[in-house]
């Protein structure tokens, strides 16, 4: 059978690549190194799942090859020549060669299972944690929310008081949207949710694994060292689902106990200034920035190591004004803050529906990993939080419904209360 030959128009197929190579170079696919990059992997399950995704690349490529190759060969061999072979009569149709035929799909069956072994190792590997590591397994708890995480410990006790009696009391330990973990040990997390479903998602630990209603799934990931890394909702929850992120930071065994030490205790409270007669250093609230409705929300110090920055945040801030801070205090359960979020210490403030802030100040996010937690972003969050985050539950269930308004006063004081709990 012969083809005829193509229209010769040098100039669309030079647009045309002209057009491909723009597009690969505008969309950054040949740079996969981001903080969501799959091929940069920091774990055993998430190297697995590379390694499988190159075997399932070099078999497509041969077979692309090979096609491709053929057809090249049949346009080339068989096209038209002259006017005559473009108006000649087809050739004699018949059933065609059943040797290749068979050989086909031989060869296509083969293809399956070359990336199916290494598959179905793949998906029993990521599914527990291997029975080498199980013994030292650590255990936490993922629940998806809409949207934000919640991350319980639940073989680590948090102090804090019994509600009832007013005397001191224990509970498994709660954070929000940044995952602790210690480096080098692998990490069993139960999956959760508690409206729709979510998917958890930390690129360079391991892959994608549904939080489905009802149902409880899981995971597990290793850190081979200390680092921090990002993560997100993968399966679409809803008006944000696009900004549900987190974060996940493995720790050196000494690092990790010294931060669940710390993590452990109820919520930093700032002494009253003694009566010396020294003046007390004073925090400046005097202009807040300006954002754009959907300006990032990370500074170009903290992308440069956000491990260090991490750290960096440990540490309680220096010039804090105990006045002011007590003032947020107050606040906090007056705005009816409490009735949304726990802070272990601080009375009545047992909410659930919101992220566990006793140490919030001690985080590098805030809103659900979407912002870095400095005093700009806080005011942006605090002061327009449906601008942030659209359909958020604070602004729904808690501004809207409560009713609840902040003056530039408030929010001074809500912004120093917050910071001060590392």
């Amino acid at each position: 059978m012969r083809f005829p030959n193509p229209p010769t128009r040098p100039g669309r197929w030079a647009l045309a690549a002209a057009a491909l190579a723009g597009s690969c170079l505008l969309s950054g696919c040949f740079w996969l190194d981001g903080p969501q990059s799959t091929f940069d992997p920091n774990g055993p399950v998430a190297r697995a799942q590379l390694d499988l995704f190159y075997v399932t690349c070099w078999v497509t490529l041969a077979i692309f090859v090979l096609v491709g190759s053929t057809l090249a060969y049949a346009m080339i061999r068989f096209r038209a020549r002259s006017d005559a072979d473009t108006h000649a009569e087809p050739p004699e149709q018949h059933h065609g060669n059943p040797l290749v035929e068979v050989s086909l799909i031989a060869a296509s069956v083969f293809s399956l299972v070359i990336i199916a072994i290494p598959t179905l190792k793949g998906v029993w590997f990521s599914y527990d944690v291997p029975e080498a590591e199980r013994a030292g397994a650590y255990e936490v708890t993922a629940t998806g929310y809409q949207w934000w995480f919640k991350f319980d410990y639940p073989n680590e006790a948090a102090q804090t008081t019994d509600a009832a009696t007013g005397k001191p009391a224990s509970a498994h330990l709660t954070t929000g949207n940044e995952l602790v973990i210690p480096a080098g040990r692998a990490v069993h997390v139960s999956l959760r949710t508690v409206d729709v479903i979510h998917s958890f998602w930390v690129p360079k630990l391991a892959g994608k694994v549904d939080m489905v209603p009802n149902r409880g799934n899981s995971l597990w990931i290793k850190a081979d060292n200390p680092g921090y890394f990002w993560g997100q909702c993968a399966e679409y929850c809803g008006e944000s689902h696009a900004v549900m992120r987190f974060r996940v930071i493995a720790l050196g065994p000494r690092e990790f106990n010294d931060w669940l030490n710390s993590q452990m205790a109820p919520a930093r409270s700032v002494p009253a200034a003694a009566s010396t007669g020294a003046a007390i250093p004073k925090a400046q609230f005097v202009a807040y920035r300006e954002f754009r409705r959907n300006e990032a929300g990370y500074t170009d110090r903290f992308d440069v190591s956000p491990l260090e920055a991490w750290r960096r945040q440990q540490v309680p801030n220096s010039g804090e004004d105990p006045a002011l801070i007590a003032k947020g205090r107050e606040l906090f359960g007056a705005k009816t803050c409490s009735s949304c979020h726990t802070i272990r210490g601080v009375d009545g403030a047992v909410g659930v529906q919101g992220p566990e802030l006793t140490h919030v100040g001690a985080r590098t996010t805030i809103a659900g990993g979407l912002l870095e937690n400095n005093r700009d972003e806080l005011h942006r969050w605090i002061h327009a939080p449906n601008e942030v985050k659209p359909g958020n539950k604070m602004w729904v269930n808690g501004y809207l419904l409560n009713n609840i308004r902040l003056t530039p006063a408030d929010e001074d004081a809500l912004i120093a209360f917050l910071e001060s709990l590392k």
